[in-house]
């Protein structure tokens, strides 16, 4: 682990890795967080998950150095942040709450560039980076740059605060139940808008929630914590299908999910094969007909009735090693249509496969994957 240099204005550009250690904190005689190891992935959004009284909301502080850790260490790329000053690394992390804290006597332009402001940045700077935030969460510059908080309603206000926090552009962000404030269908509605602010922004995001439908609609992967540890960390579908106890169960309804979709069948949840390419195309070739069509996952024409499967993550990857698409696909699951969908997940959980490839006539009809098919049945 090595130390910083505590006079510099950006510690980091970027999260490459996240790496909390036993770290422990008292409050008293009360132990909120009881010697945690955690991995964070740059880029990935994780979510931190558990009843009041968990410790998730003050292993959040703990990262930005709210709160500093009794035991253990908490490092960024490597760097401890104890050997970081404070207020230089809160500066680079993004931190939206639920109660917002918007100034009432600033407008929404005032508070949204008041870091900038403090920074020496330019009045124009300021100007168009507020635009362009105010924007990119769905609150038009010209309408809403000039009003002040109480003129809001409480999404708009929301939305305010989650601009501000990347007004530095961060590349981290730390959100405490942003939304878990708002009635039930302006939640929804944030959400998805987030969802679609998430992959814009690609930022490295640590998310605290007390409610696992949000959890399952926003995380890469969850860490379900209960009296200060964490019980089990994974993808939602490792969760639901692997839970590590009875708790974690009855938290993620393992049971409840498999109740409503016993009767559904594989054409009822599969997606589309949007993107049907030739084996012979050329690597870049296939790399833009992918990011074209929004498509993670390709279905591979090598001859008349032969096919595989193209992983756009893997192409990227093995780009400069192949020469044709061919090269990087892998052999496929195949799944009829009208197969029970819960009959599919298991051949697909006991083959270790995460995509299963969906044959009509012997023809590709769609692609089936358990990780999508989750959030959208949550």
């Amino acid at each position: 682990m090595q130390g910083a240099d505590v006079t510099l204005k950006r510690p980091f550009e970027r999260i490459d890795t996240i790496d909390i250690h036993g770290v422990r904190k008292r409050f008293g005689e009360t132990v909120a967080v009881d010697g945690i190891s955690l991995d964070i992935r740059g880029g990935e959004l994780l979510i931190l998950i558990g009843g009041s009284g968990s410790g998730k909301t003050t292993t959040l502080r703990m990262i930005n150095r709210l709160i500093d850790p009794d035991e253990g260490s908490i490092a960024i790329n490597g760097i401890d942040t104890q050997t970081i000053d404070g207020i230089v690394l809160r500066k680079n992390i993004g931190y939206v709450i639920q109660q917002i804290g918007l100034f009432p006597h600033m407008t929404i332009r005032e508070n949204i560039g008041l870091l900038p402001t403090i920074e020496g940045w330019s009045r124009e700077e300021i100007e168009s980076r507020v635009a362009a935030l105010l924007t990119l969460v769905h609150l038009p510059p010209d309408q809403f740059m000039d009003r002040y908080p109480k003129e809001l309603s409480g999404g708009q206000q929301q939305r305010v605060g989650l601009a501000r926090a990347l007004v530095m552009n961060p590349p981290l962000l730390l959100m405490d139940e942003p939304f878990g404030a708002l009635d039930p269908l302006l939640r929804r509605q944030l959400q998805d808008e987030f969802i679609g602010i998430k992959e814009d922004i690609g930022k490295t995001i640590v998310f605290v929630t007390h409610d696992i439908n949000e959890a399952f609609r926003l995380g890469d992967r969850i860490a379900i914590m209960h009296e200060g540890r964490i019980v089990q960390i994974g993808t939602p579908r490792d969760l639901i299908l692997n839970p590590a106890d009875a708790m974690v169960s009855d938290l993620v309804g393992s049971d409840r999910l498999f109740e409503h979709i016993a009767s559904l069948t594989v054409s009822d949840m599969m997606v589309p094969a949007s993107s049907i390419i030739s084996g012979d195309l050329p690597v870049q070739s296939a790399i833009e007909v992918m990011i074209q069509s929004r498509s993670t996952v390709a279905v591979v024409r090598e001859r008349a009735a032969s096919f595989s499967v193209l992983l756009l993550s893997t192409l990227l990857q093995r780009r400069d090693e192949v020469k044709t698409v061919l090269e990087a696909t892998d052999p496929p699951f195949f799944l009829s249509m009208d197969v029970s969908l819960l009959s599919a997940l298991e051949e697909m959980k006991a083959a270790s496969v995460s995509l299963g490839l969906v044959m009509d006539d012997g023809e590709p009809a769609g692609l089936l994957l358990p990780d999508d098919l989750i959030s959208r049945l949550v």
